[in-house]
């Protein structure tokens, strides 16, 4: 697996307590960011390394740079339609100008008022959503946790430009699936994550970082 992992304990105890924060595995050229699908999608994707058989550009995809809330929407990869967890590789650049052009998927005070939303919204394909980030055993965190919907020229992008490599992590899910059910969090590997910088001032007031 081409992801660098840490226990779950460090890194509790490094990661901030609240506020909004991106949390991701990121190195000076790329971002890592999760999506779970079914077999027919997440293999074809995994061994060919783009997305394709299955994968539609005409709906809304979401991806989550936080490797723990992809395990709560997820189940630990046990849903229906979940069952193939993907680490998707995104160049930082792409990611950034993701992040740039999101807009909040409901209502947010810092746009001024609800019409000024409603123009960004019109004008933008990245919805933003901020979730309470969970612990492994799936209990709400203060901690909020980002997750960005594509669609359009955004996910278009996504997928023609961003994509670096795309990897089915789902057997190293189901390794680490066995510490969450006897809740042995001590034992527990995660990929190793920190807090992404938004270096774009403006960027950052808009996201609410």
């Amino acid at each position: 697996m081409n992801l660098s992992v840490e226990p779950y304990p460090s890194q509790d105890a490094r990661w901030p307590k609240s506020g909004r924060h991106i949390l991701a595995q990121y190195d000076h050229d790329t971002i890592v960011v999760y999506q779970a699908y079914r077999s027919e999608i997440g293999t074809y994707a995994a061994k060919h390394g783009r997305f394709g058989d299955g994968f539609s550009l005409s709906r809304m995809s979401w991806i989550k740079p936080n490797f723990l809330w992809m395990m709560y929407r997820s189940g630990w990869g046990t849903k229906e339609g979940q069952q193939v967890v993907l680490a998707v590789r995104l160049r930082r650049s792409g990611f950034d100008e993701v992040l740039a052009q999101a807009v909040h998927s409901s209502f947010d005070p810092l746009y001024g008022s609800n019409d000024r939303w409603k123009k960004a919204v019109a004008t933008s394909s990245v919805r933003l959503q901020w979730d309470p980030d969970h612990h492994p055993s799936g209990a709400k965190q203060e901690r909020r946790a980002i997750q960005l919907g594509l669609e359009g020229p955004a996910l278009r992008k996504y997928v023609e430009e961003f994509t670096v490599s795309i990897e089915d992590i789902s057997p190293f899910v189901a390794e680490q699936r066995r510490f969450v059910e006897v809740k042995d969090w001590d034992s527990l590997l995660l990929p190793r994550e920190a807090v992404y910088p938004v270096s774009d001032g403006e960027i950052a007031r808009r996201l609410g970082v």
